[in-house]
């Protein structure tokens, strides 16, 4: 292991680790998301939603200097690839098809949660990438077949690609609270109207045409925050959630203990949108809440429900409501999630995400390797496009 004055563990448990220790380490770094929290991810798995019998193996690693936590990340041994958003599934199948086992792999990643952050928890950079070759070296040695680091920040990209891991990028879709006919000021919209008013006609049109719909099919909305949701929101925000996963042909993946605990252990990272109709709620969206390493806020758009069909409740209640609460609040960015370029009509704007990735086999890797930089140039040429339909005014 790098470095005579570090020491390599692994915790199989996250609860055994000190989760003061853990979250003053990850206030350090540039992009501390509050999904990276120690309650989060010990609810995660004192919930049962992420465990060994479904698939996810906590093996948390981390790096001491005598009794200082020096660095650390969430690693998980994986038996399949749901719950990760960036997909694999091939070189599964490719490893398969040649007799190879591909199952269980490394994974460094927040489960089921697809937002950018940082990863790799370290103290500093020499020591980031200390963890990151420990990492390495321990998946070697126990002869797993690959290591994947997913949604990390430019720190992590940085030790991935001084580790020699090959990289992997994304499209997510974000807005900012940032006048775009005004960026070197950095003004802020003044309220939806003003955010509206940076858009060209269409797309304004097309927003003020959506939210009229829902305002006349009766719908109005209440949100709460941290400790003002009630149990009794908790429970049909949960009903709503459970719901839309199985009207897709799935379970979800996050039990009611686990928002039970995000409600008792972290509520300030909480922002429920509740949709009613004649007083009675019928659709929710819950937004996640934190800040950057400058203090700006920070919402993300997470998950989403309902009980009744309206015609644009969906944008009202997982974009139009959330942007114009961050207006009013000041937050600086409202992040949209994986996929969906129809989030640019809302003036959600393409980024680049990255993931990192080391393969055992050294055929395997050189064939993903020559995949990757295919697929780059794909992602680069499809984010060239999008900002060809920007839908700000020109």
């Amino acid at each position: 292991m790098p470095g005579a004055s570090l020491e390599f563990r692994i915790v199989h448990d996250p609860l055994q680790i000190d989760a003061a220790a853990w979250n003053a380490l990850l206030a350090r770094q540039a992009a501390p998301s509050p999904f990276m929290r120690h309650e989060y991810l010990a609810a995660l798995h004192a919930s049962g939603s992420a465990t060994p019998q479904k698939g996810w193996a906590p093996a948390f690693a981390t790096l001491w200097r005598g009794n200082e936590l020096a660095a650390a990340c969430a690693l998980y041994l994986k038996s399949h690839s749901y719950g990760e958003y960036v997909f694999d599934w091939a070189w599964a199948n490719a490893y398969e098809q040649h007799g190879l086992r591909y199952y269980p792999k490394a994974l460094v990643a927040v489960p089921f949660t697809p937002v950018p952050g940082t990863r790799l928890l370290a103290i500093d950079a020499p020591t980031r990438l200390a963890l990151l070759r420990s990492l390495v070296a321990w998946a070697a040695d126990n002869e797993l077949s690959s290591l994947h680091l997913l949604f990390g920040e430019d720190e992590d990209v940085a030790a991935c690609e001084a580790a020699g891991l090959m990289l992997r990028h994304t499209v997510q879709f974000h807005w900012e609270n940032v006048h775009p006919a005004q960026e070197e000021q950095a003004r802020r919209y003044r309220d939806f109207d003003d955010f509206l008013a940076a858009l060209n006609q269409e797309k304004r049109k097309k927003i003020r045409q959506e939210r009229r719909k829902v305002a006349e099919s009766g719908v109005r909305f209440r949100w709460a925050r941290g400790t003002d949701i009630r149990d009794a929101d908790w429970d049909f925000f949960y009903r709503c959630y459970a719901r839309t996963y199985r009207e897709h042909g799935n379970p979800p993946y996050l039990t009611r203990d686990f928002f039970h605990r995000m409600a008792t252990s972290l509520p300030d990272a909480w922002l429920l949108f509740v949709a009613e109709r004649e007083g009675r709620p019928m659709a929710c969206s819950l937004i996640g809440l934190g800040a950057d390493a400058n203090g700006r806020g920070i919402a993300y758009g997470r998950y989403w429900g309902a009980l009744e069909r309206v015609d644009c409740l969906h944008f009202e209640a997982c974009y139009y409501q959330p942007i114009e609460w961050c207006i009013t609040h000041q937050v600086h960015r409202f992040e949209g999630g994986a996929q969906g370029e129809h989030k640019m009509a809302r003036a959600l704007m393409p980024v680049r995400t990255t993931s990192a990735h080391w393969l055992a086999h050294p055929a395997f890797a050189d064939a993903v390797e020559r995949f990757l930089a295919r697929e780059d140039e794909g992602v680069s040429a499809y984010l060239s496009e999008l900002g060809e339909r920007s839908p700000f005014r020109a």
